[in-house]
């Protein structure tokens, strides 16, 4: 598990924050509200869509397969991910990554490292790590830094990857902050249940 991940839960929680205040206002709870959009029949054909089921996970997930990028989806890509949706997840924050949306690129990392719905792939999670790290985005330069300390999915790098977690650091990362503490071991930033992943093998 990428060990900043948290701070993009807490990014999302943010985010939905007005969303809930803008149900509430409604008069309906969002569980009414999504009742209410199940009941009215969708239709689409090559005029559109008729009663399109907004705000609900797949027109969201729908939505990432479609030429046009709609920024909405992004946040939905969390809800998608904890419902245990892996393959919808990936989709919209591979989508949203690619669109360059910096808070989905540790989250498609996430995916792509932990491989719920497909093998584990560290090569495509540092890629992720990295494009979020040359954007000046503090997560990603703790986590691809995280990757270079590691030789995990990319070449091992003690120079560059001390450098990006100092960059983290002075943005004021508390976690990066934590690891130059204890002088750039990766172990102490990371979950017990994820210390064996990276662990080289000593024979």
């Amino acid at each position: 598990m990428k060990v900043a991940i948290v701070k993009s839960a807490v990014l999302a929680a943010s985010i939905l924050a007005p969303l809930l205040l803008v149900t509430a206002a409604s008069g309906e709870t969002p569980a009414v509200a999504a009742s209410t959009e199940t009941e009215t029949a969708t239709v689409e054909d090559e005029h559109g869509t008729l009663n399109p089921q907004e705000l609900t996970t797949d027109f969201f997930i729908r939505q990432a397969g479609r030429k046009a990028f709609d920024p909405h989806m992004c946040m939905y890509g969390y809800f998608v991910a904890k419902s245990g949706n892996h393959p919808g997840a990936r989709k919209i924050f591979d989508r949203c990554a690619s669109e360059g949306v910096l808070g989905a690129m540790p989250w498609a990392a996430w995916e792509a490292e932990n491989g719920f719905d497909k093998p584990s792939d560290p090569v495509k999670a540092a890629e992720w790590d990295r494009r979020a790290a040359e954007a000046g985005y503090s997560v990603g330069e703790l986590n691809y830094g995280l990757d270079l300390l590691r030789g995990h999915g990319v070449a091992f790098d003690e120079s560059l990857g001390r450098d990006l977690i100092d960059r983290a650091a002075r943005q004021g990362d508390t976690t990066a902050r934590r690891l130059v503490e204890n002088g750039y071991d990766p172990e102490s930033v990371t979950p017990d249940p994820d210390k064996e992943r990276y662990r080289k093998p000593m024979y």
